[in-house]
């Protein structure tokens, strides 16, 4: 069996709905222009025939009486009246004779035209023989004549009687026509109900039903109030979708970008361990000698100098070497539940004095205390001043870092804290972006290039991320997201 889809059947039952219209409005069209036709018949021909019938008959009962006002008076005026009212049957006659078509119309007034000539006639005779006296013979001939009369008044009866009934038969005919009209356009309505039903059926079973679903499951999803109807529904949940869509694809995207960077940090790790564990076993031996080295003799001014620079430089090393430890070490997070506002306090107390070296003034925008999360404090807080140190030395003096949180859903269920850490510094040039969370790289004279390395780990072990934005000689702004979730 041939299943057609949804959009042909549609498409189907629209078509026949509108088929049904359009040739409902044809036949009634085409039913007027009949109804008319048999009324224009009736009027042209029926209706006209019928009256010269009827005038015809007049005519001739005016012929009755004027020869028995003659024999009253003996006034030929009478007889003069009588050729007038024949006269004017003539008139009517010729005048039925040519509105007459059919050969039986045609019959009935050539018998009806022979019987009056013959009636007439014998008129005649009689009206001679009463002026000549014979009134005997008159009489006798005289009542031929009224049964001549009564046969032609009886043929006109006939004759107009036959077209009063075709008048009717018109009419009845009319009348059945207007009935059928009536009936198919019952009929019409009637299937023009049916598909409008079937087209409301497929509308609401084939699409307003999904539709409805999908716009259900959209509102108990999302986080949006219910809308009036479901197309506002499905149109809100198709953007919702396509945020998050966006949203996924940004995050699949950093994820990419996180999962390249911890493979890159293990290889790096590797390598720092192997080095650190290498160096570190001599530069011991190296420190104990100059220990022993510090108690045990005796140095002038200018050898104790040289002694505390290399001791300095020897700190430094193992600084180093301590640095490539840590970065070779996944973070280990001892995680609780606190705000990580506690943990920005924290971090702007610890760098107030050396803010004010750098006579850099600091703005913190925040309206209500980020949510509660697990967090490592001290990892986190070694985040923080990291960022703003590296600020710090960005801007060298006289400038501004700014500070605000915010807490707001990526996903319909998933909320995040936001920590953006902006600065008004000469801002990074967009060529070493991409490159500035990588081992190893700094810009800096004096650096290993594992602050923000260590950092970017350190969020990611939290389930967060750590971005960059910034123009050269705007500024530049970090910022920390971390996940909300419960203890």
């Amino acid at each position: 069996m041939l299943l057609l889809s949804l959009k042909n059947r549609i498409y189907m039952v629209n078509a026949i709905l509108v088929s049904i219209t359009v040739i409902g409005g044809l036949l009634m069209i085409w039913y007027t222009y009949k109804t008319e036709k048999i009324f224009q018949t009736i009027i042209d021909k029926n209706i006209v025939v019928y009256q010269s019938a009827e005038s015809l008959a007049t005519a001739l009962v005016k012929h009755k009486g004027f020869v028995s006002y003659y024999l009253l008076d003996k006034n030929p005026a009478w007889i003069d009246r009588l050729h007038q009212i024949r006269d004017t049957f003539t008139n009517h006659m010729d005048s039925v004779k040519s509105l007459v078509e059919e050969d039986w119309e045609k019959e009935a007034i050539a018998q009806i035209e022979s019987k009056y000539v013959d009636y007439i006639t014998t008129k005649d005779r009689v009206i001679d023989l009463y002026i000549s006296g014979e009134f005997q013979k008159g009489y006798a001939i005289h009542e031929t004549t009224r049964e001549n009369f009564a046969q032609i008044l009886d043929l006109c009866e006939q004759f107009k009687t036959f077209h009063k009934n075709k008048i009717s038969a018109a009419i009845e005919t009319s009348r059945e026509e207007s009935n059928r009209l009536r009936y198919m356009a019952l009929m019409a309505i009637i299937i023009v109900i049916i598909l409008s039903l079937l087209i409301n059926y497929i509308f609401a079973r084939h699409i307003l039903g999904p539709i409805r679903k999908i716009a259900e499951e959209a509102y108990n999803q999302g986080d949006f109030p219910r809308p009036a109807n479901e197309v506002a529904a499905l149109e809100l949940s198709v953007h919702g979708l396509i945020k998050n869509t966006e949203q996924v694809h940004q995050d699949l995207k950093k994820s990419q970008e996180t999962l390249l960077q911890s493979e890159k940090m293990a290889l790096l790790g590797k390598l720092a361990a192997g080095t650190a564990h290498s160096i570190r076993n001599p530069l011991t031996s190296v420190k104990m000698r100059l220990f022993s080295l510090n108690r045990s003799c005796e140095f002038t001014d200018a050898q104790q100098e040289d002694f505390n620079v290399i001791s300095g430089e020897i700190q430094q090393i193992n600084k180093i070497v301590d640095n490539f430890l840590e970065f070779s070490r996944p973070p280990r997070l001892k995680t609780r539940d606190m705000s990580p506002s506690l943990i920005v306090d924290s971090a702007l107390n610890l760098l107030e004095q050396r803010l004010q070296s750098y006579r850099v003034s600091i703005k913190l925008v925040r309206s209500v205390p980020l949510s509660s999360t697990r967090i490592d404090p001290e990892q986190l807080k070694e985040v923080i001043v990291n960022i703003i140190i590296n600020a710090c030395e960005a801007i060298k003096h006289d400038g501004w870092i700014i500070i605000s949180e915010e807490e707001r859903f990526v996903h319909p269920l998933e909320k995040v804290a936001i920590i953006r850490i902006m600065d008004d510094g000469p801002g990074i040039p967009d060529d070493i972006q991409s490159e500035i969370f990588n081992p190893f790289f700094t810009t800096k004279d004096h650096g290993t290039g594992l602050g923000l390395s260590i950092s970017y780990n350190i969020i990611a072990g939290h389930g967060g991320w750590l971005d960059v934005s910034s123009k050269e000689g705007q500024g530049a702004a970090f910022v920390i997201t971390l996940p909300i979730r419960d203890a």
